[in-house]
């Protein structure tokens, strides 16, 4: 009987341990089906076909720092014409794109109150000048009498004078008594005085008159610039060419009414071209006044240079302005040219074709490709500078790499790519 219940005990705790571990083994066994099941039906990437991407390798070069852009031709110089004065359009003589040399009549407006003003003005200074000459008539006839009235007091000092010497020598010889010869004397002081006076009298009259003719000569001068200016601000109501050109911009009509500043047209320089550049802002720092750029036109290469720079950015675009080193080709004002701008000199490098991944990625990372073509994972990437159409690598890729440098908006969450 004891044996028996031994008996028994031990196989309950051989058993028990078997219960335990079993439990553990069917764990184990379906983790392990998961897992196969995962690895044969769930993929590592994001699953895209190889035709809807573009993929390209990292390349040595030489690294030619030049940016490709889209120019516009415009004028070397615009004259902007606008009308002085307000008025009606009374002769429209050129038509729109014409060329015309300077000073040829474009277009004759007419203003009845400008008019007026003109004549009112007119009258004003001739009855002025009137005036001045008849102040100088006055003048010129007082000088006359003055004269006369001088000269005959200078005879009469001069026959009293005469009259004094012989009374004096009657008197010293007992012909003439004292008292007569001092009456002489005071008679020659007399005149003398009178002669003075009048000579002083004389230049104070002339001078006075000379100041009020000044004066007056003055005041018509004035009126004189007055009237220049208006007749000036009368013949700007006849517009002219103020240099040679072709007129952009005229499109008035006969009988229209024109406010002064209103634009009338603009004169474009003949055969003279700038070419205008809108580059992208990620450029804005390393362009400056003074680099080169070329243009290929009808099988020539045009040499140009940066002459000016507006960092104010729009749509994530800047404008450049670039002008000729020689004679430019004959283009067509508007027309669009490619243009290549030189930003530094060429250099060895890794190279990657430029692509809309940048743009989803700004450079960060891209999916790079393993060896067996089928797989990429997510990468981070040291890229530098872009120009020509290939992306300076400064690491994270090896020569020969492949990497996928088409857009990322589908996928751009996901940590890889299966190429099927």
């Amino acid at each position: 009987m004891v044996e028996a219940l031994v008996s028994g005990a031990g196989m309950d705790r051989q058993v028990a341990p078997r219960r335990r571990a079993a439990p553990v083994v069917v764990a184990a066994l379906a983790l392990l089906a998961l897992a196969l099941l995962l690895a044969r039906y769930w993929p590592r990437g994001v699953p895209v076909a190889r035709a809807d991407v573009e993929i390209a390798a990292a390349k040595t070069g030489a690294f030619r720092d030049v940016v490709v852009g889209r120019a516009t031709a415009q004028p070397l110089q615009s004259v902007l014409l606008d009308a002085t004065e307000d008025g009606r359009v009374e002769q429209v003589l050129v038509k729109d794109g014409a060329r015309v040399e300077p000073g040829q009549l474009l277009v004759v407006l007419a203003s009845s109150q400008r008019a007026q003003e003109l004549m009112a003005r007119s009258a004003e200074a001739a009855q002025q000048t009137a005036n001045l000459a008849t102040f100088r008539a006055g003048l010129m006839q007082a000088q006359a009498l003055l004269r006369r009235e001088l000269t005959q007091g200078e005879f009469e000092l001069e026959r009293v004078r005469r009259l004094h010497e012989r009374n004096r020598e009657l008197a010293a010889t007992g012909f003439l008594s004292p008292s007569a010869l001092e009456d002489s004397a005071d008679k020659l002081v007399m005149t003398q005085r009178l002669v003075t006076q009048a000579r002083n009298d004389s230049r104070e009259e002339i001078a006075t008159r000379e100041q009020s003719i000044q004066a007056m000569q003055r005041a018509v001068t004035d009126l004189d610039q007055r009237l220049a200016a208006m007749r000036t601000a009368s013949e700007g109501l006849a517009m002219r060419a103020p240099v040679a050109g072709r007129v952009t911009g005229l499109a008035l009509q006969v009988g229209e009414s024109v406010r002064s500043g209103t634009r009338i047209a603009r004169l474009d320089s003949l055969g003279l071209f700038k070419l205008v550049l809108r580059l992208d802002e990620f450029h804005l720092a390393r362009v400056r006044e003074g680099l080169a750029a070329e243009l290929q036109h009808e099988g020539r290469s045009h040499p140009l240079h940066v002459v000016r720079i507006d960092p104010q950015v729009k749509d994530g675009l800047f404008t450049v302005e670039l002008n000729f080193d020689a004679e430019p080709p004959a283009l067509q004002v508007g027309q669009g040219l490619d243009v290549r701008l030189t930003l530094g000199q060429a250099k060895p490098s890794l190279l990657l074709p430029d692509g809309g991944f940048y743009t989803d990625t700004g450079g960060a990372w891209a999916f790079v490709l393993d060896a067996d073509g089928r797989h990429a994972p997510r990468r981070a990437l040291q890229l530098g500078r872009r120009a020509d159409g290939v992306i300076e690598v400064i690491g994270g890729l090896q020569p020969g790499e492949q990497v996928v440098v088409s857009p990322y908006r589908a996928f751009v969450g996901a940590s890889a790519l299966d190429l099927h």
